[in-house]
């Protein structure tokens, strides 16, 4: 039988190190990666298109049944600086990610986008969010959409617009959109990959801060049985607790 390889991004600490862990203890070996050089790890900077090609090139030989899309920041401050960063790293680096991994996902692969409650779709006014719910929402559009957030917050417009104030809710928002794209975008894929996105809760990690309510074990265990569904199983959805929940 074929050994399961799953592969984490932002594994070196936090949730991604506790998601690493529980799917090894599931029988899976894991490629764990990290943004700066580390023994034991593989360096990667999902803001770097050299960097997911070099990590699709090593595994070229060896294929994946697991893509864990965790690594993420939050930035000090809002501006058009800091919207332009979070978004590149939350949002369009997981996208630029899953192009790169995408040939070699096999059969029943699973992708899981490590997303949050700040990515709540209530945070974003009309019309903008019906733009952003539209179940023809393609990657051309969704890429714009995002892309005239930053450009509002460098000219004030962003408000206007339908935004909230708040970068990393934003790319949440649309890293949960990228879900709905990428599994329509799967649906006639006759691998049957699935594509789900994971809001773990508050969890104690460097990001939440120590007063967090949620253990690392608990924020991470919706999104191994993300990894780990059945065939057959749902695509294109945002789980907490291992149970569907609004956008």
């Amino acid at each position: 039988m074929t050994e399961r390889v799953a592969l984490v991004t932002g594994a070196n600490r936090g949730l991604g190190a506790e998601i690493a862990k529980q799917l090894r203890s599931r029988g899976l070996r894991v490629v764990a990666t990290s943004r700066e050089p580390r023994e034991g790890f593989e360096t990667l900077d999902v803001t770097r298109a050299d960097h997911a090609a070099a990590i699709a090139g090593k595994l070229a030989g060896t294929g994946l049944d697991v893509v864990v899309h965790n690594a993420g920041v939050s930035l000090d401050g809002f501006d058009a600086d800091v919207a332009r960063r979070t978004l590149d790293t939350n949002l369009f680096g997981p996208m630029r990610l899953h192009d790169a991994l995408l040939p070699l996902v096999r059969a029943g692969g699973r992708i899981v986008m490590v997303s949050s409650g700040m990515g709540s779709i209530s945070s974003v006014r009309s019309p903008l969010r019906e733009r952003i719910l539209d179940p023809g929402l393609d990657r051309a559009a969704l890429v714009e959409i995002f892309e005239s957030f930053v450009r509002g917050v460098g000219d004030g417009s962003y408000g206007k617009q339908g935004w909230p104030s708040n970068a990393y809710s934003v790319s949440k928002i649309g890293l949960n959109a990228l879900v709905r794209v990428l599994a329509r975008e799967l649906a006639t894929d006759a691998r049957r990959i699935l594509v789900n996105a994971e809001n773990p809760g508050w969890v104690r990690t460097r990001m939440g801060g120590r007063s967090a309510p949620r253990s690392v074990e608990d924020g991470a265990r919706t999104a191994v049985w993300l990894a780990l569904l059945p065939e057959g199983g749902p695509t294109g959805g945002f789980f907490r607790d291992e149970s569907a929940i609004p956008w």
